[in-house]
């Protein structure tokens, strides 16, 4: 039999097509923790002598995990859109290539944000939990669980990249007023399509019935949401986070719902994940919480599988990369 050419390490049991692809063409080790990620000191042992890394938004892979891997490593292939967890930087000074997934999970994550929207302002989860809690005891009330509409509405939009026009074209269906802050380039597309209108950040917030949040994390993002913003919001408005925890100050956000400076919240992502138990978050009515499920379809998961081993497999045999984070790179 043919000897396997290369050596790959995969942080997590992923849906296939990923696994069986790689396996045909090299030696494979999948990490295996009953469903949790591998621990630092777990990473740093596995990754050892290793040809290529495919890893999940969990997986810190920085200069030390590099250094682990030895000077074989070629590529890091991430099994996400985001790559904030990725030394990106130190991967290039180093020849190696990082790949990701793309715009495959765009319409998935696009379809949670409105959910979280309508979730949000009708109190799906609350009446929801009083009808299987078995406390609805008089039928229709005129008074019960009365939420906020989502029809005409504004929707602010913080970044207005791919996800975020994604969920512009399904607020257009609810006739909502759409403005957005882009950080750098304004979308003409959008507007000249859908009326968006880009303003500054403080009128967003201050105008936004909806804030929907879909931009990157980086050093200008990071809290990009805090007291400030969150003072300058409506009080019977909304704030839904399907991007990264860490754009909003979450012990700001925390002081904002507490003291109802904005309506409620929509988290699919935290700061820390998962949330501490003893999270102020985890006790409010005034929000919706899940547990980072914005790509979470089979359809969309398992594109995102066969597009992470197409990448990983493509640098390999010296091939072009469906999605290249970083073009720049001298390859070792």
């Amino acid at each position: 039999m043919k000897p396997k050419k290369w050596s790959v390490y995969i942080t997590r049991r992923i849906l296939d097509p990923a696994i069986p692809m790689i396996s045909k063409e090299c030696s494979v080790i999948v990490a295996n923790h009953r469903g949790r990620p591998p621990t630092r000191d777990e990473l740093l042992k596995a990754v050892r002598d290793k040809d290529a890394i495919l890893c999940t938004l969990s997986d810190m892979i920085d200069a030390k995990v590099m250094d682990a891997a030895g000077s074989n490593l070629k590529v890091i292939s991430s099994y996400s859109t985001g790559t904030d967890h990725i030394d990106i930087k130190e991967a290039t000074k180093r020849g190696i290539y990082v790949t990701f997934t793309g715009d495959i999970l765009t319409e998935a994550t696009a379809d949670l944000a409105f959910a979280l929207i309508l979730a949000t302002s009708r109190q799906i989860t609350q009446g929801h939990e009083l009808v299987t809690s078995k406390r609805w005891k008089y039928g229709w009330d005129p008074h019960l669980l009365l939420g906020s509409d989502v029809h005409g509405m504004t929707l602010g939009i913080v970044g207005l990249g791919r996800i975020g026009s994604a969920v512009a074209r399904r607020a257009k269906g609810f006739d909502m007023d759409i403005i957005y802050h882009n950080l750098h380039t304004r979308n003409i597309q959008m507007e000249e399509q859908f009326g968006a209108k880009h303003v500054d950040m403080n009128q967003l917030v201050e105008e936004s019935d909806f804030l929907s949040l879909h931009c990157s994390l980086n050093s200008e993002s990071y809290y990009l949401i805090n007291e400030s913003n969150l003072r300058r919001m409506k009080n019977d408005s909304y704030i839904i986070n399907t991007a990264r925890g860490q754009l909003i100050n979450e012990a700001h956000l925390i002081k904002a719902l507490k003291q109802r400076w904005i309506a409620g919240a929509g988290l699919d992502v935290f700061e820390k994940e998962p949330p501490s138990p003893n999270s102020s978050l985890l006790k409010m009515k005034n929000v919706v919480l899940l547990p980072h499920i914005g790509s979470a379809t089979f359809l969309t998961r398992t594109k995102m599988a066969e597009v992470a081993a197409k990448n990983l497999l493509n640098v390999l045999n010296r091939k072009t990369a469906i999605y290249l984070v970083n073009p720049e790179v001298n390859p070792r």
